[in-house]
């Protein structure tokens, strides 16, 4: 058992602990607070020259039976599985992961920290923020097809863009790259699936990175399970559970976060999707509280003193400082896949993208504009001829085996696969080429999927 006894809370526009002026981007109302049809706040005040859309058409009224489908499915692999559209929401998988960086302004602040274990607190708060769309998302994202891709590029009002591809089918995984002011970020997304009749649990595989371009610090980490309720009968509800390791590497070796992610309860008081921490410097020495939910807002708090003992310590801090909260959804949001704003924005059309990109997808793009029938129709197609491709590949396969020549497999457009140093484990690394191609419109590499 931990107990914190804390300080007053401070202002989030404060001083922060290393002495440095907090930037006033913290204030809880963030980079979305004034946004508009016609104009888009920005991470740093400022506002975006394009106009972007504020939501998407209202999500029609298909009934169709969840269990009717998923009775079929007990013990499989729902990533092998095609599901109508009719359970899934208008993004790709692509797209889904790229809402982690709503919040990314967390990290814009945790760049300008100078004390490494101060800097890790702010990082899990943006790793908590990850998960706060989750309380009200149902819908299934669309699966990728292989080398389906989808950039965002916010540089203009948020400060970031971001690289996805889907790097392999089975297992279905994505690589994403994304580029900050003092920051990149990249990550490798698979997961597993149980689904256990009332309950489905999904348990993410890859590991996600950040590193602070200023000062080399990185931090890994790898998301905790999702499980998604009441599959056979009642509304579905989604909870986040288990233990996430933050680990400090490069110079940042040494420092980590612990992370608890409390599991619904019945039978407790206490506020429901918890989320409790510590970050501990070199030594193990807890230097830092993170205490908050994950649907809301996290705080964060210096360790001042321990008046416990090892096994029950209680720490006193300094005040407590606003790390993230979660900005309001769109007042009529539940009309349209409880969406937030950022949500609503990510498939809004966009010339000179990749001919991979998910906004192109036409089961995904007929799904939005309320056509489901012709978008269950389109999705069929497409997944056809995914396997006919597959098909095809597999038979030139067996031809050069059979004439002992060699067959390069599948490989990604834009990330590689490469050893992590001084290891044998394998992970896909930007190639760094992307951005550039979309300068030149080059777009001659891309393979036909749609």
């Amino acid at each position: 058992q931990v107990v914190v006894v804390t300080g007053k809370h401070a202002n989030p526009a404060s001083v922060c602990e290393s002495g440095d002026q907090c930037p006033s981007s913290v204030s809880v109302d963030g980079a979305f607070g004034v946004n508009t049809a016609a104009t888009t706040a920005s991470a740093s005040g400022g506002q975006s020259k394009r106009k972007r859309r504020t939501r998407v058409p209202d999500k029609p009224n298909y009934p169709l039976n969840l269990w009717s489908i998923m009775k079929n499915c007990i013990g499989k692999d729902l990533s092998k599985i095609p599901m109508p559209v009719n359970f899934s929401e208008p993004l790709s998988m692509l797209q889904r992961l790229t809402e982690d960086y709503e919040y990314a302004d967390i990290l814009d602040i945790a760049a300008k920290m100078g004390d490494p274990c101060e800097q890790l607190a702010y990082v899990a708060a943006f790793t908590i923020s990850a998960y706060s769309t989750t309380s009200d998302r149902t819908g299934k994202p669309f699966n990728p097809l292989l080398g389906e891709t989808y950039e965002c590029d916010r540089r203009d009002d948020l400060g970031w863009r971001a690289i996805n591809e889907q790097v392999s089918h089975h297992p279905p995984m994505v690589a994403q790259y994304c580029e900050g002011k003092q920051w990149n970020c990249w990550q490798e997304f698979t997961m597993s699936t149980k689904f256990r009749g009332k309950y489905l649990q999904v348990i993410p595989l890859g590991m996600a990175h950040v590193e602070f371009t200023n000062s080399g610090n990185r931090y890994s980490w790898r998301k905790v399970t999702t499980t998604v309720h009441n599959i056979i009968v009642g509304k579905l509800w989604v909870d986040q559970h288990g233990d996430m390791e933050i680990i400090g590497k490069g110079k940042a070796a040494g420092i980590k976060c612990h992370l608890k992610y409390i599991p619904y309860s019945y039978f407790t008081r206490d506020s429901q999707r918890r989320v409790k921490g510590v970050v501990m410097d070199k030594s193990g020495k807890v230097k830092w509280i993170v205490n908050g939910t994950w649907d809301q807002q996290v705080e964060i708090a210096k360790v001042t003193g321990n008046t416990g003992t090892p096994s029950n310590p209680i720490y006193e801090t300094g005040a407590s400082i606003v790390a993230w909260k979660r900005r309001p959804p769109p007042d009529d949001c539940e009309k349209f896949y409880n969406f937030t704003l950022l949500a609503a924005q990510l498939n809004e059309p966009e010339p000179g993208v990749a001919p991979t990109d998910s906004r192109l997808r036409p089961d995904q793009r007929l799904m939005e504009e309320g056509e489901w029938d012709k978008a269950n129709q389109e999705k069929l197609r497409l997944e056809e001829k995914q396997r006919a491709a597959r098909r095809q590949k597999e038979s030139e396969a067996e031809l050069a085996a059979a004439e002992g020549r060699p067959y390069d497999s599948y490989k990604p457009i834009w990330f590689e696969q490469t050893k992590e140093d001084n290891s044998d484990v394998v992970h896909h690394v930007y190639k760094g080429t992307y951005w550039n191609c979309k300068e030149k419109q080059d777009w001659s590499m891309c393979p036909d999927i749609f």
